[in-house]
């Protein structure tokens, strides 16, 4: 038996996951492919009837359709319960289409285990969909109170909101850009913002060299962009010696959940990783 897994989004020719999810199918003797669909929002309803319709097994979701696809969908997990949003979604055989959310997943399994955020303050750079799943995944890690800057407050006072009323007992604050000028406070700083991924914004960070420096000693910089597999976020960190996490370990790990929501079976996620730094380099 072949199958047919895809990911719809628009833009992205840039995406990975078709690479890791062949060395998943691979790792545990599954045929099967994984196809680009790309797929603009005026043409996501038309997209999904021809995924049910077409044989596919399942298929991610990403941007800017996270939050549109909810309202296709039967059944959700609980991360996509509690963000609002998927990236994974199964069709099962009877047609009908279950989501999930396995990027929060992703997200936490990337953190070293002897990094421990229990009672501590976060910054999240970004208030977006993507932000959104990191918020629940650092509740879930017991983090006390997360900082959010925005380029746009008065755009995001709805989104910022939205995690309040989700995580009652979580303290959220709300910030301009240009109000973050030290990291004194944090133990770890996220960017769920596109700057500097490749064919996007390339080269640039959302923080100074100066700034990133601030950050104490038993910090981290975590980048969820994965392409480049070191961002210019991430090269800063490296120069001030501070500790870093890259979007690709989150990458591998909400595939190879995907992977199991899918087939039933773990593949193995060492193979995954050594796929995409291969096509990386």
């Amino acid at each position: 038996m072949s199958h047919k897994f895809a990911i719809i989004g628009f833009p992205i020719k840039h995406s990975l996951s078709p690479v890791i999810q062949k060395a998943a199918l691979e790792s545990v003797g599954l045929e099967g492919t994984y196809e680009i669909i790309e797929t603009r929002p005026e043409n996501l309803v038309s997209t999904v009837k021809m995924l049910k319709s077409q044989g596919y097994n399942g298929f991610n979701v990403t941007i800017p359709h996270k939050v549109p696809i909810t309202l296709f969908l039967e059944q959700f997990d609980d991360y996509a319960n509690v963000t609002g949003s998927v990236n994974t979604v199964k069709i099962t055989d009877e047609k009908t289409l279950y989501g999930y959310n396995t990027d929060v997943y992703g997200f936490i399994r990337a953190i070293p285990q002897n990094c421990n955020l229990q009672g501590s303050t976060v910054a999240v750079m970004g208030t977006g969909g993507a932000a959104r799943g990191v918020c629940a995944a650092l509740y879930q890690l017991g983090v006390q109170r997360i900082d959010m800057y925005s380029r746009n407050v008065a755009d995001s006072h709805i989104d910022v909101e939205g995690i309040r009323t989700r995580f009652k007992d979580l303290k959220v604050n709300l910030y301009q850009y240009q109000m973050l000028y030290n990291l004194s406070i944090y133990k770890m700083v996220v960017n769920t913002t596109p700057i500097g991924m490749s064919g996007h914004s390339q080269g640039n960070s959302i923080l100074t060299d100066e700034i990133v420096a601030t950050l104490p000693p038993e910090g981290y910089v975590y980048d969820i962009i994965y392409t480049p597999a070191k961002t210019e976020l991430i090269k800063q960190a490296i120069r001030s010696g501070k500790k870093y996490i890259s979007g690709l370990g989150m990458l591998i790990y909400q595939g190879a959940k995907a992977f199991e929501i899918w087939t039933g079976q773990t593949p193995d996620v060492d193979k995954m990783k050594i796929a995409a730094l291969e096509y990386l380099s």
